[in-house]
């Protein structure tokens, strides 16, 4: 998922979130991260990324996966104490150092806040939420009273118009 594309109105993020500090790695100052991208270079050739909230930046030191977690050195984290404070703080790069999406593939931030509509022209709320299952993402979807589940596969998602800042769906029975 990626783009630099902007849905009806709405300001991209300045940050994109690409994991969390999951504790510290040994006792040296590294950092497990659990990543949350699908693209780990992101992290693993990045000079300096983003903690927490609000962002502040450190440079990146030394980046490589184990285990299926990213461990970082980052300046300034120099033991295990210091490790262990940034333990669960959001991992972020800046959005225009991420890449472009292919066709037909969004970041997350694009889709929260369309408007969903279903093939026949109900509308069915919006976009508030989208997660990540493994196999595929799920559209969070509320509107009128309820929160429709919707997987982000074909044949359900038929159409998503950023510029419009709408998604059409087709509900197959099941999901009504």
């Amino acid at each position: 998922m990626g783009g630099q594309r902007v849905a009806a109105g709405r300001e991209p993020p300045e940050f994109l979130v690409v994991g969390r500090v999951a504790g510290p790695f040994g006792v040296r100052g590294e950092v497990k991260v659990l990543l949350d991208t699908d693209f780990p270079e992101l992290v693993l050739r990045a000079t300096h990324l983003f903690l927490g909230d609000p962002p502040v930046r450190y440079p990146v030191v030394q980046a490589r996966m184990q285990r299926g977690m990213a461990v970082l050195k980052l300046l300034g984290c120099e033991d295990r104490a210091a490790a262990e404070a940034l333990r669960g703080l959001e991992v972020q790069v800046r959005r225009e150092e991420a890449p472009a999406c292919g066709e037909g593939e969004y970041y997350y931030y694009e889709l929260i806040g369309l408007q969903v509509w279903s093939t026949e022209g109900e509308w069915l709320g919006e976009v508030t939420d989208v997660w990540p299952t493994g196999s595929n993402e799920v559209l969070v979807v509320r509107g009128k009273g309820k929160e429709w589940l919707l997987p982000a596969v074909e044949p359900i998602v038929r159409r998503v118009d950023l510029e419009a800042g709408r998604i059409e769906v087709l509900l197959l029975e099941g999901l009504r």
